[in-house]
């Protein structure tokens, strides 16, 4: 599972981080994953923080027009590969620890949240966003793309089979989350939001089904 510190935001999963992830993230590099994020990612401004940073994969794909990013990161070893990325970046990039629901960051304080395949993995996806809420200036966007619960009742019970295994081996990861309601419940307006299947193997198809769109806090 990993040791964590809720004092110092901080989370430690050497098999996450160093074995899984990596595979994890070369695989969806091979079926469009940077397509995804810059599409994510476009038209951010302003002053982003980011949560859940992971090793900063991210950085390559924000635009020019962002003015300086904080990037929020739990897991010690991705955090250190998010800080060795930051320098690369043509704006301020600084990397903290901390969890989703308690961000290192002064109310009202940014234009953009950005969240890509993290509200699966938080431990109370309603405070994760309630905090998100509380960091975002007056309507401030949520920039979001995660997987979420199957369209169909039989994959939809197979998630609900699977997810403690899968959420032990994947960093928290539940992939039978209804992220998509979460958001709206906690007083986010939905913007625009694209539903798609990502499914190379069978196994993937499990955790196949995604949305990315743009919510106003």
């Amino acid at each position: 599972m990993g040791r964590r510190d809720r004092q110092a935001g901080t989370f430690s999963s050497p098999l996450f981080s160093r074995f899984l992830y990596p595979r994890f993230k070369e695989a969806s590099i091979k079926h469009g994953e940077p397509e995804r994020r810059r599409r994510l990612l476009d038209g951010v401004t302003g002053k982003v923080i980011e949560i859940g940073a992971g090793d900063g994969m991210n950085i390559d794909y924000y635009p020019p027009s962002v003015n300086e990013l904080l990037a929020v990161e739990p897991e010690d070893t991705l955090r250190a590969k998010a800080a060795e990325k930051a320098p690369t970046a043509p704006f301020p990039v600084r990397v903290e620890p901390g969890f989703a629901d308690r961000l290192p960051a002064e109310d009202d304080s940014f234009d953009v949240a950005v969240c890509s395949l993290v509200l699966c993995s938080v431990d109370d996806q309603g405070a994760a966003l309630a905090e998100i809420q509380r960091v975002l200036r007056p309507s401030g966007e949520l920039r979001f793309y995660e997987h979420v619960r199957g369209h169909t009742r039989a994959l939809i019970g197979a998630q609900h089979l699977i997810t403690p295994v899968w959420s032990r081996l994947g960093g928290g990861c539940h992939i039978n989350r209804d992220t998509e309601t979460a958001i709206e419940q906690t007083g986010f307006t939905i913007g625009r939001i694209d539903r798609f299947v990502l499914a190379p193997s069978l196994l993937d198809r499990l955790g196949g089904d995604h949305i990315m769109g743009v919510a106003r806090a």
